[in-house]
């Protein structure tokens, strides 16, 4: 009784419930999303998105306080997933267009907080969150925005399946690439408000990119890499709240619960990329190639055993 005390006890407080309820709603929608940012390697897309909205976080913050976070970050994420397509296949490269916006965007962001009075305050919260002072609109408004990304990713799904495994064969078959990918780039970039808003603008990467990262590690079935995603972050929500929460109280160092819920994701992700390499090393079907597949490019061979595994 007093181990399942100390594991869930601290969660019948309301500063604690609210937290784990936002984090757990983030967790089934970024697992998912995480999967697709992952099988398509947008992952340098998703850090310009975190970047981009930092402005329409600032301007909102501004403008409203807290409330305003949302509104503001998602204009700037719409306009920046929609930046970051249209660039990447009209004018330069996929990465050079990201790089290019990404800092134009987070440079606009610091300038218009450094205008602030008290604005190093404002800039911690910002870009490292406060998870433990949600309120119940926090947890409302992110359901929402929640489930809006994991409808819109719903809808694409199998054509993102098909573009990941061949972009021109996708485009022969009759698929919608160019619409497809504005929604999966705004579905991205709503779960980055979302993220940012909970854990601040610096952490919300890792929700994005690391639960389909460790899927990925352990199978190459999407039908598998979604709970596999979806439960990482999950289980990276309740520890990181539960260790912020006894390192304050029973040993008094003060953890910023957003670092610890990313902290937990990262070593859970760690703890899997050292099973896949003993797993190697000792002759047997390794988990996954010890992480290289993590940012690469997804080869087609690979693209097309994701799509075998989503269709099994």
């Amino acid at each position: 009784m007093e181990l399942l005390d100390a594991l869930f006890g601290p969660f019948a407080l309301p500063f604690m419930a609210r937290p784990l309820l936002v984090m757990l709603v983030l967790a089934l929608a970024v697992g998912v999303v995480s999967v697709f940012v992952t099988l398509r390697s947008l992952q340098f897309m998703g850090d310009g998105l975190v970047h981009a909205v930092f402005p329409g976080i600032v301007v909102g913050f501004a403008i409203g306080g807290r409330d305003g976070l949302v509104p503001g970050g998602l204009v700037a994420a719409a306009i920046g997933a929609v930046a970051f397509t249209l660039l990447a296949r009209r004018a330069l490269g996929s990465d050079s267009a990201i790089a290019i916006v990404l800092t134009v965007m987070f440079g606009i962001g610091i300038i218009i907080v450094s205008r602030q009075s008290g604005y190093v305050g404002q800039l911690q919260e910002l870009l490292f969150g406060r998870l433990l002072t949600v309120t119940d609109a926090d947890v409302a408004l992110t359901a929402v925005i929640s489930g809006v990304a994991l409808a819109a990713v719903a809808v694409v799904a199998r054509t993102q399946l098909f573009r990941a495994h061949d972009e021109r064969a996708a485009l022969a078959a009759g698929h919608r690439v160019l619409a497809s990918d504005l929604v999966l780039a705004v579905a991205v970039a709503l779960l980055t408000v979302a993220a940012t808003a909970a854990i601040g603008n610096l952490l919300a990467l890792g929700l994005l990119v690391v639960p389909g990262a460790l899927a990925r590690l352990v199978t190459d079935r999407v039908l598998w890499m979604l709970p596999l995603a979806v439960l990482s972050a999950a289980v990276a929500g309740w520890a990181g709240l539960l260790l912020g929460f006894h390192a304050s109280v029973t040993l008094g160092v003060p953890i910023a619960g957003g670092a610890a819920v990313i902290a937990v994701l990262v070593l859970l992700y760690l703890v899997v990329l050292a099973g896949a390499g003993i797993v190697a090393l000792r002759g047997g079907p390794a988990l996954r190639r010890a992480g290289t597949r993590t940012g690469e490019r997804a080869g087609a061979p690979a693209a097309a055993r994701v799509t075998a595994g989503a269709d099994a």
